[in-house]
């Protein structure tokens, strides 16, 4: 019960003793509070109603437990992980407190996640020379769009920054990346539609280390049903840069849609098959009542949360907390 009692006790607290540290812990719960607010209602109404109806733990309330968990698109082997962590619990302990109860199944969610280790959720970046990022994911998930939000906060980082548009068979897509280029005031480098994206790569690196850039953000195309294709694409991709850039791409980021749920799922097993996924980008998790599938992709895929998407703002990628995430799930019950 340990992460219910900490954040508790911070929200608990009178405003002239908290510290600054807790302020900023506050501010940031609140945003994940305002994002997640469609899978708070959604799955809280449904807890709330379901503890109302149960007087003692039993099996048909783990059952109607589970149901729940599995319509936030928490995936179902993770929900079976969850409910026998949880009976476990309840047996050993002997808990018959139905407000003890909801305090451990907090614990759980947060326990499923970090897995008994520290999850790093913080980019790979290079404490000197150039990084290399590489975005993945099918067009139509805020690939781009995530490339555009990463630039601008690296840049209020002090970072120098500079972007690749890789895809090169979407005259759309060269358009939209040179357009978030000039929003957020950085160099984008771009050949006409049809040309080699690995030849992209190639002649951003030269321009990037030729202007001291700090970071690299390369945008690849999305085109998943041809699998073959493209894991021969990125394969190609991957040799110019590491030839380049010895140990790079440092971080390959995939790009997944959190409204479409299970098929973002998909998505994302699809793409870690064809290629070295190193952290996810979770957009449109304010616009879902599903955002239990931040719990699915770390469980069932072994990948970090690296970023979600709370908001249309330039400012509402924010870096993954799994803290804040909890909170944002179950804030009503610190309240």
């Amino acid at each position: 019960m340990g992460l219910f009692n900490n954040l508790k006790n911070i929200f608990g607290k009178n405003k002239n003793q908290i510290t600054k540290e807790e302020n900023e812990i506050i501010e940031k719960a609140e945003k994940y509070k305002k994002g997640m607010e469609k899978t708070r209602n959604t799955m809280m109404s449904r807890l709330k109603s379901l503890f109302e109806s149960y007087d003692v733990i039993n099996d048909d309330l783990f059952e109607e437990l589970e149901e729940i968990f599995i319509m936030a698109d928490i995936g179902v082997s993770t929900v079976l992980e969850v409910i026998n962590k949880l009976r476990a619990d309840v047996r050993m302990r002997n808990i018959t407190d139905m407000s003890e109860f909801q305090k451990i199944i907090v614990d759980k969610m947060f326990e499923i996640y970090v897995k008994g280790e520290i999850v790093n959720t913080n980019l790979n970046i290079n404490d000197e020379g150039l990084t290399v990022l590489l975005f993945v994911g099918v067009n139509g998930v805020g690939k781009t769009t995530s490339i555009g939000k990463i630039a601008h906060k690296l840049q209020s980082e002090g970072k120098k920054v500079m972007m690749a548009a890789g895809d090169t068979f979407r005259a759309g897509a060269i358009n939209q990346l040179k357009v978030w280029a000039e929003r957020v005031g950085c160099e984008c480098v771009t050949k006409q539609e049809g040309s080699d994206p690995a030849a992209v790569m190639f002649e951003a690196i030269q321009e990037a280390k030729a202007k001291n850039v700090d970071v690299l953000l390369c945008d690849t195309a999305g085109r998943l049903q041809t699998k073959t294709n493209l894991m021969k694409e990125l394969e190609k991709i991957y040799r110019v840069i590491n030839k380049e850039i010895p140990g790079a791409p440092h971080e390959t980021l995939l790009v997944i849609d959190a409204t479409t749920g299970q098929n973002g799922m998909n998505q994302a097993k699809a793409f870690t098959e064809a290629t070295n996924v190193t952290g996810i980008i979770l957009t449109k998790l304010d616009g879902t009542a599903k955002g239990g599938i931040v719990l699915a992709i770390r469980n069932e895929l072994g990948l970090p949360i690296k970023f979600v998407g709370l908001g249309e703002k330039i400012v509402d990628l924010e870096y993954f907390d799994i803290e804040q995430y909890i909170y944002g799930l179950f804030s009503d019950m610190f309240e």
